[in-house]
């Protein structure tokens, strides 16, 4: 048998109902409301007040404030209410103050600190008399709205050259190196030094892997001085030419040289070199060598522009493979097996693959260069 008839009589005009639907359906709205829309709907449809209460799993009383604040009131009887929320625990004013030290360097506040964090912010803020106390959390609330991370560090370089003509043909000089066809009569090395390698020997020998556990490395080592490597990478064919030397002047770059001269038949008589600008490379000595040696022709890749110089992929490689883990009896052992990797290395040796797509790059950064140096002059006349 049917039930007893609402208490409750709940007409909805055909506006209201489109919208009450709507709510039902909607992401946006709050359980609370779709709850309500709910109601309303099942008391339109002649539903008892009981009944609406078992198919919501509401209490009865629940079922009625709503079907009555609905009759009274409509939509905005049943709509979420506006809240102001929880008042500001801090003014205007404090926010200010984090956002200005977050942006200035601890330093000029007389804090040793390297970069400031949420907790040393909020000293800051209780020493300097702005709050009596205030949280970390706090802070970092403030700081997040408006994007600032003074926790965080990232590297740059500062312009050291000047980005003109001259940068733009040495990166074009280097690239015609790297990307045009070599006649049979020449090639390219990539020549640098891998300064300072430590000697260092481990107390106990490292222990191999094993199930589980991977290579074990004694933590204390003994220092038995260490060596420079210059090496030279030949960019068509991968192959290395390397030598040891405990200092690193002219002396030792001259004598890599003359082992270069040696070692490369002379059937090769144009050797161009890739090399950086430390002093050693430009120094009067060797500047009177290259006079006697006709054969060798340097370019010096652009100021911190290193990544262009090829060997240094090889010394990642080097570092990686050999260098990762070091223990060596003494300066003369790692001397050895530095020269025993560069052999293994020449048995597989490989060129590294600058393809289109870094050609690309360079030749894009080279035209933007020379885009703005256009519209500077443009614009100065």
């Amino acid at each position: 048998m049917p039930g007893p008839s609402p208490s409750i009589h709940v007409e909805i005009h055909p506006e209201d109902e489109l919208k009450l639907r709507r709510w039902q359906r909607s992401w946006m709205k709050t359980r609370a409301c779709v709850l309500r829309a709910t109601i309303v709907l099942l008391l339109s449809m002649g539903m008892s007040i009981s009944q609406v209460s078992r198919q919501t799993h509401t209490q009865r009383n629940t079922v009625r404030k709503w079907g009555q604040r609905y009759v009274a009131e409509g939509l905005p009887g049943i709509d979420d209410a506006h809240r102001s929320g929880r008042p500001p625990t801090f003014t205007p004013d404090v926010a200010m103050h984090i956002i200005k030290i977050a942006c200035e360097m601890p330093q000029l506040r007389g804090r040793s600190l390297a970069q400031w964090d949420c907790t040393e912010i909020a000293r800051e803020l209780i020493r300097s008399g702005v709050v009596s106390s205030i949280s970390s959390e706090s802070v970092r609330r403030i700081l997040s709205s408006q994007k600032l991370k003074p926790w965080r560090h990232h590297m740059w370089l500062s312009p050291k050259t000047q980005r003109d003509e001259a940068f733009c043909l040495q990166v074009e000089e280097i690239m015609d190196l790297y990307f045009r066809p070599l006649n049979s009569w020449e090639c390219v090395l990539c020549v640098d030094e891998n300064t300072s390698i430590q000697a260092r020997k481990a107390l106990k020998d490292p222990k191999a892997a094993c199930k589980d556990k991977p290579v074990l490395v004694e933590h204390e080592y003994k220092r038995n001085g260490a060596l420079n490597l210059l090496a030279a990478f030949d960019t068509r064919s991968g192959h290395v030419y390397g030598k040891c030397y405990d200092r690193k002047r002219q002396v030792e770059f001259i004598d890599f040289l003359e082992y270069l001269d040696k070692t490369i038949p002379a059937d090769i008589t144009m050797i161009h070199v890739v090399c950086d600008n430390v002093p050693m490379h430009h120094g009067k000595k060797v500047a009177a060598w290259l006079e006697d040696h006709k054969r060798f022709v340097f370019h010096f890749t652009p100021v911190h522009c290193s990544w262009m110089n090829q060997v240094e992929q090889w010394f990642g490689i080097l570092k990686r493979k050999r260098l990762s883990i070091p223990h060596f009896e003494s300066k003369d052992d790692l001397k050895a097996k530095l020269y025993s990797f560069i052999e293994q290395w020449n048995e597989t040796a490989h060129a590294f693959k600058w393809d289109k797509k870094t050609k690309i790059k360079l030749e894009t950064m080279i035209a933007k260069i020379r885009e703005r140096m256009e519209s500077e002059k443009t614009g100065a006349a």
